[in-house]
């Protein structure tokens, strides 16, 4: 075996512990501390009865087998996920890319040429003599030497980038799912009100038809007959546009599940009740909301990535070392191409410095600051909006409870007394104002109760997906989000 030259002996020892025990430059990533209370504004005492954030999926506690089917085609088949998926996915082929970056590039080339030279570039020869064949193969390497950490800044700024994807598909799982479980809530509180609205024309229809008798009779006058036609029309007028309402929410749902805006309507038109309440939810702490929200988790991620390619350029103010190398053989005969005497090799160490271009450098690595302030300031403010969010929910969702019971006996004393109105007017005790002023009240409170209840149920969804609990936090299978067997 033939000695190494003194380059190699001298120089590559070195290099190779120095590759080993090099350090990366540039600032390491620390999850900012911000100051949390130990409690959300709108919580109340400890409740032992109080059930925690649930880690399974929320929708299944409203019990409606319908909504389940619905949020599983959405996470399969919504095009806004397959998107997200592709997005992630291109973050992690960057992520392979990248890591790549660590390793020697070795690359094998061979070549084969048949030359003749003209002749005056060989004058006094013969045709024959100023042919010439040659032949060559080789294996070459090259590996950039990270004594200062670009590569693995580089590397761990695009493993950050990657974690951010996920987070944003997750934040969008959510988003998805929020939408369905808010459409289908609303598509069923639209219905109630339309059930409402015809079973309240249905009352003043056969108060319409008593007035209609009693005109006939000649113990009424065509101004009682026009009001109650008057208060029927009114009340019938409603029910186009809550018609219409849940053809919209079908609509949406049918597009969110990734069909045709016409798929569901078969499935959906049948009215349905809306979904049962789940029981009170403890919020947890602030601390908490900060582990689950997949929205503060992709913030964080990328001020961890925009936070190491300030590595990435300040590593540019040291010199960049290549080890190089060859290995091959070449012969003007392919009969020796691989004997002895026909290797060849080289062994090269290259240094790149831009210690000339020094502002430009230093211009990088201030734009890759302002870029980390920048993602420290939006991390701040998604966890604040994330706060804020929790507490709005919090808030919304115990006062939308009050409501609901103030609803309820509204609604059930409105029936009661177009119920007794009706009575008394057939008996001849009240006329017929208090008749349609009792039926009017009716429709009203029914109408708000079914609104309210709506609110409701969107508002437990909403705190749901405010603490990030109860939401799918994983990737889904690709089989699920790629499209329809």
């Amino acid at each position: 075996m033939r000695n190494r030259s003194p380059l190699a002996r001298s120089a590559l020892p070195s290099l190779l512990a120095l590759a080993l025990a090099a350090c990366a430059v540039g600032p390491d990533h620390v999850r900012p501390e911000l100051p949390l209370g130990e409690t959300f504004g709108a919580s109340t005492a400890p409740d032992p009865s109080a059930l925690p954030a649930p880690d399974e999926a929320f929708w299944e506690a409203f019990g409606d087998a319908q909504l389940d089917a619905l949020v599983a085609e959405a996470l399969r088949a919504n095009h806004d996920l397959r998107i997200a998926l592709a997005n992630y996915d291109r973050a992690n082929a960057l992520l392979r890319g990248a890591r790549f970056d660590r390793f020697p590039t070795v690359t094998a080339s061979a070549e084969a040429a048949s030359s003749r030279a003209s002749a005056d570039q060989a004058p006094n020869r013969s045709r024959a003599d100023r042919d010439g064949d040659d032949f060559s193969a080789g294996i070459a390497a090259s590996w950039e030497l990270d004594l200062f950490g670009r590569v693995r800044r580089g590397v761990e700024a695009a493993r950050a980038d990657a974690a951010a994807g996920a987070a944003d598909l997750a934040a969008l799982q959510v988003a998805i799912v929020g939408e369905v479980v808010d459409g289908y809530v609303a598509l069923r509180g639209a219905q109630e009100r339309l059930r409402v609205a015809e079973a309240n024309a249905g009352n003043q229809r056969e108060t319409l038809r008593l007035v209609d008798a009693r005109f006939e009779a000649g113990r009424g006058t065509g101004f009682d007959t026009a009001r109650a036609r008057a208060q029927l029309e009114s009340t019938l007028a409603r029910v186009p546009a809550l018609q219409a309402e849940v053809s919209a929410h079908i609509h949406r749902l049918s597009v969110l599940t990734g069909r045709g805006p016409d798929a569901l309507i078969d499935a959906l038109r049948p009215a349905a009740p809306l979904p049962a309440l789940p029981q009170r939810l403890d919020a947890g702490t602030p601390g908490d909301l900060l582990r689950r929200r997949p929205d503060i988790a992709a913030a964080e991620q990328r001020l961890h990535a925009a936070t190491a390619r300030i590595g990435v350029a300040s590593a540019d103010l040291f010199p960049r070392f290549t080890l190089g190398g060859l290995i091959g053989t070449q012969a003007i005969d392919s009969s020796v191409l691989f004997e002895r005497d026909s290797e060849t090799r080289l062994v090269a160490l290259g240094i790149d410095w831009s210690f000339l271009d020094i502002g430009r450098v230093r211009a990088r690595i201030a734009a890759a600051d302002a870029e980390a302030a920048g993602e420290l300031a939006r991390y701040e403010q998604t966890v604040l909006l994330a706060l804020e969010d929790t507490e709005n929910a919090l808030v919304r969702y115990a006062r939308s409870r009050e409501q609901d019971a103030h609803l309820a006996a509204a609604a059930e004393d409105s029936a009661r007394a177009a119920q007794l109105a009706r009575t008394r007017f057939e008996a001849g005790a009240a006329d017929l104002f208090e008749v349609l002023d009792a039926e009017r009240t009716r429709l009203q409170a029914e109408d708000a109760l079914a609104e309210a209840r709506t609110r409701s149920v969107a508002g437990a969804a909403a705190l749901y997906r405010a603490l990030a609990g109860g939401w799918p936090q994983r990737l889904p299978a690709r089989e699920r989000v790629a499209g329809r067997e």
